[in-house]
């Protein structure tokens, strides 16, 4: 088998805070993008590298923001395009409901349902890395939309079990705002606050605060750590609780309505 190089991975930023993932190949000048919610940004890099050709798009849900670009680059590239069968997404070639096991770019990528911002919603998880979507951010986690705080809670336990060094792309850059709510949670925990001055100095510089990866997600991300004494006692102070009545899915959906307004 050839030995492929791995995957080169960048941000395109669109909208007001999105990142449209951009994933290379340099053993073939192909490359894939994920969610792109406006298609600007990728017709700009395709045509500054006209080496390169688009092969595949992958979509991790139905939302407005990561799906409108689809049409004009797939009449521009003819870029295969890979989203949830639960939605009907205009211009999908392969409907995705989760569990496959699939070719991109060379390299063998499995696809894990993941609902609870959206029913639909899908993580693709390969070569050390995982596209989360709206599901599991930067110390934090989507609003439950569609969904129950149940189903979300199960997605994010699913996603906190891949390896501690898998690399996370989510699809937006909340990673300041959700490591403040963080914060609230837990002031004592004290690599949150080292993450907050590492991210503070990477948008000081216009830098993107990710990939994060499981590990870090673990130790700074409330929404993962429902088992913790000082989470489920913040969780519980909240809403004038006992801690010992709470189960950690309860814990998960008082951490989410109290974010909801925080």
């Amino acid at each position: 088998m050839s030995h492929v190089k791995k995957l080169s991975i960048s941000a395109l930023p669109a909208l007001k805070d999105n990142y449209i993932w951009l994933i290379q190949n340099p053993d073939t000048h192909q490359c894939a993008v994920v969610d792109p919610g406006i298609a600007t940004p990728v017709l700009k890099w395709l045509a500054e590298h006209p080496q390169w050709q688009l092969t595949d798009i992958l979509i991790t849900h139905h939302h407005a923001d990561h799906t409108e670009g689809i049409a004009s680059l797939k009449q521009h590239s003819g870029a295969r395009i890979l989203s949830p069968s639960l939605e009907a997404i205009p211009n999908t070639d392969l409907p995705l409901q989760g569990g496959e096991s699939i070719e991109i770019l060379g390299q063998t990528w499995q696809v894990l349902s993941i609902p609870g911002h959206t029913l639909d919603h899908l993580a693709y998880y390969g070569s050390g890395q995982v596209f989360s979507g709206d599901t599991l951010f930067a110390a934090g986690c989507g609003r439950v939309f569609e969904g129950t705080m149940g189903q979300m809670f199960q997605s994010l336990h699913q996603l906190s079990a891949l390896p501690q060094d898998t690399l996370v792309y989510c699809a937006h850059e909340y990673t300041l705002a959700n490591l403040a709510f963080a914060q609230a949670v837990e002031p004592d925990n004290q690599a949150i606050q080292q993450r907050i001055q590492d991210c503070q100095t990477l948008r000081a510089q216009g830098l993107p605060t990710l990939p994060s990866n499981i590990e870090l997600e673990r130790a700074t991300n409330p929404f993962l750590r429902t088992q913790f004494p000082k989470v489920r006692q913040a969780a519980a102070l909240k809403e004038g609780l006992s801690e010992s009545d709470l189960s950690e899915e309860q814990v998960f959906s008082i951490l989410r309505m109290w974010k909801n307004t925080f």
